[in-house]
């Protein structure tokens, strides 16, 4: 029987403006996030989930937006992704993922949560609204999110997708073509690739290594249809306020599974933001922070 505790939750630095860095430990791994207004306390907090390759740092022009709501936002370095700890071999799953990560949002004392989840993010979002913080929950926002079937898209993050979840994938590839194939692969998330690749080291530098080409093979492994498709299936029994936002020109998840989820989930809101990607984060931040606003004052 594995015992897991949660403990040493820290403060660590401030970022930019009024959101900071801190530090917590759960299930035998430190986990980065960055917080704003915290003076809000624990009840209605606002939890962040990105996608893959990225991390908590995606939120970061969309926090400051939220601060009108009055409640507390976190935004959540998962397992193996920015300054949370990167381990090799682990669990980095969705479900891997939520596990963690409840276990620390439960020590935080956070309730009545809007759980807002981006592509991958979005997946593990799906798991702790309908299993593991049920009832901490208040409501659920899906971001371009993985569901269903659709666990990742044919050639991004990397080309040929389905080859590299192959066990021995990343001994036959070099650290140096890795990224070179990121460089080529990532701009596919945005529309505006310009202001991207201005940009586009913060999502391919924390894997230009050894370790990092590891975890990240590792993350590829596990993005696993069936680990997706289990809870998407079951969302339309979800008792939760559902939004559902969507970059109209999304490459790596069709818009046709925003449509799908809005169909099958009663009383779902559907936003769909024009001249945006499966990057809309990057793309279309206000829209984003736009959709969210008015979606949790009408809670």
């Amino acid at each position: 029987m594995r015992i897991c505790m949660v403990t040493n939750i820290s403060n660590s630095s401030n970022v930019t403006g009024g959101i900071e860095r801190h530090m917590g430990a759960s299930v035998h791994y430190n986990i980065s996030y960055l917080v704003q207004g915290a003076e809000h306390g624990p009840d209605g907090a606002i939890v962040l989930l990105h996608d893959i390759p990225a991390a908590a740092f995606v939120w970061e022009d969309i926090m400051p937006q939220l601060a009108g709501l009055g409640r507390a936002v976190y935004a959540f370095d998962m397992l193996g992704f920015g300054e949370s700890a990167h381990p090799w071999p682990a669990d980095t799953s969705n479900w891997g993922q939520a596990d963690v990560l409840s276990y620390l949002i439960k020590a935080l004392g956070l309730t009545n949560i809007v759980l807002v989840g981006h592509g991958f993010g979005g997946s593990v979002a799906q798991i702790l609204a309908t299993r593991l913080l049920r009832l901490e929950t208040q409501a659920l926002v899906l971001v371009d999110s993985l569901c269903y079937l659709y666990a990742f898209a044919a050639n991004w993050p990397l080309t040929g997708m389905a080859k590299r979840q192959d066990f021995d994938a990343a001994q036959h590839v070099s650290v140096e073509d890795m990224v070179k194939d990121m460089h080529e692969t990532l701009p596919l998330a945005v529309v505006d690739k310009a202001s991207f690749n201005a940009t586009i080291d913060n999502y391919v530098h924390p894997w230009d290594s050894d370790l990092g080409k590891e975890v990240l093979y590792q993350q590829i492994r596990l993005l696993l249809p069936q680990y997706t498709n289990s809870v998407s299936s079951d969302l339309h029994l979800t008792a939760h306020p559902v939004l559902i936002i969507w970059g109209n020109e999304d490459q790596v998840i069709p818009v046709e599974y925003a449509n799908r989820l809005n169909r099958d989930i009663p009383g779902s809101q559907l936003v769909l933001v024009p001249d945006a990607g499966h990057y809309v984060l990057f793309d279309a931040p206000g829209a984003v922070a736009d959709a969210l606003n008015n979606f949790v004052n009408g809670l």
